[in-house]
């Protein structure tokens, strides 16, 4: 992700001034007492884990960077008596969304005593009176089951919505924290708010918590969600798999989520290990040809007689034709099937241009996967993230996200999130692990001779 390039001055967070209040949490400063401790304001969690890279960056004078560690600090900037909260879930539905709102509202309530916590419904339309919907008052009662359901208590919308009045709304309302839950959309959102309260000089503190399967945020390890999206999918391609050897030359074909990365197909493959070939947005192929994937499909079929192929619904759109070019309420360009696209591709290759009949089922789990409940793990990382999440915004930080970065919490800021999308490298070595699992070619582009 090009990420060693970053400049220190990109990681610093924002805050309110100089937090006097102490915490209400009762931590310790001292190592060795037996007591959890607080978080130092100037803790940090190196960018780059490899020893060689910190050295050479030392050498050339950049120096090392490092976001800001997230944790409990031990003054903090908002008074729990005065302050009030609000939650705002946005984007389509993903695993794990009522847990953070769950841990939200419990960490707020009972750790540091915040008693008003409103829940905006439907996204930011719920900043708007004209669509009536009345914002939830949130207690510890009313979510204390919900991280047992799947989807988002507080419902979800997309598209874009009027910045100044959202300002105005919390401003309105005395809220000094606004917590966005969603995917780059929403951060984006999110980081406008940021600028407008920072343009009014409010004292309103603007966290986000970045929610997508797809796991494509940037500067940020992984997204809750993820796992129990790809072990969900898992499922699809085990059905998948029984169908293709229950049947002579018997393909499975699954289509999973992921516009912009493959992080679901490719960790979904690897769950199972039944898959022959990985499809993702990242890395194109042909479907004809010498080195197309049909030649490749042909081979498999030859030698074992039934193959599984899992696409990312963002694969191969540069191979259908007569696209729409629109776009979705959030701006996001409106993609192609490429499912039923492929499928309808393989039985017309292997009935119109080989010798070879074919048995072919197609799955596609997408909302299966977007709706079910957060698995354990990404049960207890939602907790986290939570927590994380109201330990920085009591502390008086703002226009950031929490994320996660060689496996410690970390604050990271809105402008660089929203900058840029996160992609699966091809050089990455999750993407190697899917090479030596599946067997299938580096490349399936067929070379083009120079004239």
């Amino acid at each position: 992700m090009e990420i060693i390039d970053l400049k220190q001055e990109d990681l610093q967070i924002d805050s309110f001034g100089i937090p006097n209040i102490q915490s209400p949490l009762g931590l310790s400063t001292v190592n060795g007492d037996l007591i959890a401790n607080y978080v130092a304001d100037d803790a940090t969690v190196i960018i780059s884990d490899d020893k060689n890279e910190i050295m050479n960056s030392i050498k050339s004078g950049k120096g090392i960077a490092a976001f800001e560690k997230a944790g409990p600090r031990e003054r903090i900037y908002f008074d729990p008596v005065k302050t009030k909260a609000a939650i705002v879930t946005c984007g389509g539905l993903c695993p794990g969304i009522n847990n953070v709102i769950r841990s939200l509202v419990m960490e707020l309530f009972y750790r540091y005593g915040v008693k008003t916590i409103y829940g905006m419904r439907y996204g930011f339309r719920g900043f708007f009176p004209e669509y009536g919907h009345e914002p939830y008052l949130l207690t510890p009662d009313l979510v204390h089951e919900i991280h047992e359901k799947g989807g988002s208590i507080l419902a979800s919308s997309r598209g874009e919505q009027e910045i100044d009045k959202i300002v105005d709304y919390l401003q309105q309302k005395d809220i000094s924290i606004l917590f966005t839950i969603g995917g780059d959309g929403t951060l984006r959102g999110a980081y406008e708010i940021y600028k407008e309260i920072v343009k009014r000089n409010l004292p309103i503190s603007v966290i986000g918590i970045p929610k997508t399967i797809d796991n494509d945020i940037s500067y940020v390890e992984k997204t809750f969600g993820l796992e129990t999206a790809f072990s969900v999918a898992g499922h699809a391609i085990r059905s998948a798999h029984t169908e293709a050897i229950g049947a002579p030359n018997g393909i499975g074909l699954v289509k999973v989520m992921g516009r912009l990365s493959g992080f679901i197909a490719a960790n979904a493959a690897l769950a199972l290990n039944e898959v022959n070939f990985v499809l993702i947005p990242e890395i194109p192929f042909d479907l004809e040809g010498p080195n197309g994937l049909f030649t490749h499909l042909e081979s498999r079929l030859k030698r074992k007689t039934h193959a599984v192929i899992v696409i990312a619904e963002g694969a191969g759109q540069d191979l259908i034709e007569n696209k729409s070019n629109q776009t979705d309420a959030s701006g996001n360009a409106k993609l192609a099937d490429i499912g039923v696209f492929l499928k309808g591709a393989i039985k017309d290759h292997f009935k119109n241009k080989c010798s070879m009949s074919v048995n072919l089922k197609y799955i596609d789990p997408s909302y299966l996967v977007r709706s079910v409940p957060a698995n354990a793990h990404d049960s207890i990382f939602c907790l986290q993230l939570a927590q994380n999440a109201v330990h920085a915004g009591m502390a008086g930080k703002t226009g950031m996200i929490v994320g996660i970065w060689n496996g410690k919490f970390t604050h990271v800021p809105l402008k660089i999130v929203t900058a840029r999308n996160k992609y699966l490298s091809p050089e990455d070595p999750l993407w190697l692990t899917v090479l030596e699992a599946t067997g299938q070619p580096i490349s399936m582009k067929n070379i083009t001779k120079k004239t």
